[in-house]
């Protein structure tokens, strides 16, 4: 066996080492359309922590609104805001420069807490529903059951239980080798194209991955499901049409939240990875991390009487104050 044989065999045996950094590659377009999407995505991240930080500011300035609802919605814009700012400052640098490098730390730890807020999202929306559930079903004890320690209660088991499914989704991923290339054709480190980039069979990791991720949402989606046929089924009941139109529109807001939501994260990470293409997976991604954070705001104010109502009394104290 010659010298070149042996060479090749020693380089064939030896395993090759994780990548250590990342080029996250972001969108493939050129110089002109990269600074439009630069400020289109600027202006969608402005609008969203302008918007989240507006109904948290009224849901604490407003005695109106110091409900359970609005609790678990002051959450909820706040896991937007987190959620958004863990993405968009990234996708910013990237399409700045065409290119970021971004180490193996800094990557797992941004996967760690994207996960970590749609997980949290997941199981917020979920107790929102029950919260629903509560409030139609059963009225004259909805003070009583919804206790501010039930509420606390509720939002730290929905973080708990995101705490539990990002430790082992992010375990899992970044024990993979990454050593096909450091290249990642994505503008963040998410699950799809990170295991383009392994050298090394990935099936028990994803399988595992992919059973969190089917729980998590499949849990959920059931106590949702469970509470709003509970719901439908009162509303059936009410004998007068304004009066169950009344009763519906108290769940229009928070269904509509949860269609775009899940619909986005069911079509993204439980199908058949023989018919995704990171192309597609980008344009989802950014409706789920760009669209639905500065959405939700958006849906509870135009939705909700409640808050209109507080939007028109802050103006009004606005207009007074400039008056004197």
């Amino acid at each position: 066996m010659g010298s070149a044989d042996l060479h090749c065999n020693r380089e064939f045996s030896t395993p090759r080492k994780s990548q250590k950094e990342f080029v996250l590659t972001g969108f493939p377009v050129g110089p002109k359309l990269q600074i439009v999407l630069f400020f289109t995505f600027l202006t969608l991240y402005l609008i969203t922590i302008g918007g989240n930080l507006g109904m948290i500011f009224l849901i604490q300035s407003d005695l109106r609104l110091q409900t359970p609802m609005y609790f678990f919605l002051s959450h909820l814009s706040f896991l937007d805001m987190c959620y958004s700012s863990v993405i968009i400052p990234q996708m910013l640098g990237t399409l700045k420069t065409g290119g970021t490098l971004i180490t193996y730390e800094r990557c797992a730890t941004q996967y760690f807490f994207f996960t970590l807020c749609a997980s949290t999202e997941c199981f917020l929306l979920a107790v929102m529903a029950y919260d629903r559930y509560v409030a139609v079903c059963n009225p004259l004890l909805y003070v009583t059951a919804m206790t501010p320690q039930t509420r606390l209660g509720l939002v730290m088991g929905a973080y708990s239980g995101a705490m539990v499914n990002t430790v082992i989704r992010t375990g899992m991923t970044f024990s993979i080798s990454f050593c096909k290339s450091n290249q990642v054709d994505f503008f963040f480190c998410d699950l799809p194209p990170l295991l383009k980039l392994s050298c090394v069979e990935t099936g028990p990791q994803e399988l595992v991955i992919f059973l969190f991720a089917f729980l998590v949402i499949m849990i959920n989606v059931s106590i949702i499901l469970i509470s709003y046929l509970f719901i439908i089924r009162v509303i059936l009941r009410i004998p007068s049409a304004g009066g169950r139109a009344k009763t519906f529109s108290t769940c229009a807001s928070h269904m509509t939240a949860v269609a775009l939501f899940f619909g986005t994260l069911i079509f993204m990470y439980l199908r058949s990875n023989a018919v995704t293409s990171l192309e597609e997976d980008k344009i989802v991604s950014v409706f789920y991390t760009v669209v639905i954070p500065m959405m939700n705001p958006i849906i509870y104010s135009l939705r909700n009487k409640e808050v209109k109502e507080a939007v028109k009394k802050i103006f009004r104290r606005v207009k007074i104050s400039q008056a004197m």
